[in-house]
């Protein structure tokens, strides 16, 4: 009798850790999922925007025929960028490709003619409302990057993730030079 209570214990003990492996597994594959979902969310924006520079770089050329170097720049960051197959390849090529357009504007800022042209303004509104729509994506795929790299590095799901393979997932950090500038103050 003693032996098959101690069976019993025994075998319910490790249904339950088997239960509980199987139920972390089911979560890390959910977060997978959920990390893939929300990469697919911001590539959907960058190829909004990578559709719109071209657009955006017809418009400055127009008026601006002489700043050669700074489209073939903008357009050598863009192609990089659509070629991007990584999320780290994708952070370096969207990096830049905000430098080029920094300077682009930079240009379209020394013609009034420009600034004034109504192709330019819609242009220019609806980069500025997909950047917003990337900031959004970039947030949730982040969130769901540190939501799976946590549940990877703890204990004692790290045991389940390391026996089925499961790997941490890159943050997506676009550097803007605009936010990490000090404002200058003067009085």
């Amino acid at each position: 009798m003693t032996t098959l209570i101690i069976l019993l214990v025994l075998l319910g003990v490790i249904g339950f850790a088997v239960m509980y492996g199987v139920g972390i597994y089911n979560r890390l594959v959910k977060l997978k999922v959920l990390v893939e979902e929300a990469w697919s969310g911001i590539d959907v924006q960058l190829k909004k925007r990578h559709d719109l520079i071209p657009n955006l770089i017809e418009t400055v050329k127009g008026y601006a025929t002489h700043e050669k170097e700074t489209f073939q720049n903008v357009t050598e960051a863009r192609n990089q960028a659509v070629a991007a197959k990584t999320v780290e390849q994708q952070q370096a090529a969207e990096n830049k490709l905000n430098s080029s357009l920094m300077n682009l504007f930079a240009v379209a800022e020394q013609y009034p003619d420009l600034k004034a042209n109504t192709n330019f303004m819609q242009l220019q509104d609806e980069l500025t409302s997909l950047e917003a729509d990337i900031e959004k994506s970039r947030r949730y795929y982040n969130g769901t990057v540190r939501d799976k790299n946590i549940l990877i590095d703890t204990f004692p799901s790290n045991i389940v993730a390391n026996i089925f393979g499961f790997v941490k997932s890159a943050f997506f950090e676009l550097d803007n030079v605009a936010e990490r500038a000090v404002p200058k103050v003067s009085f």
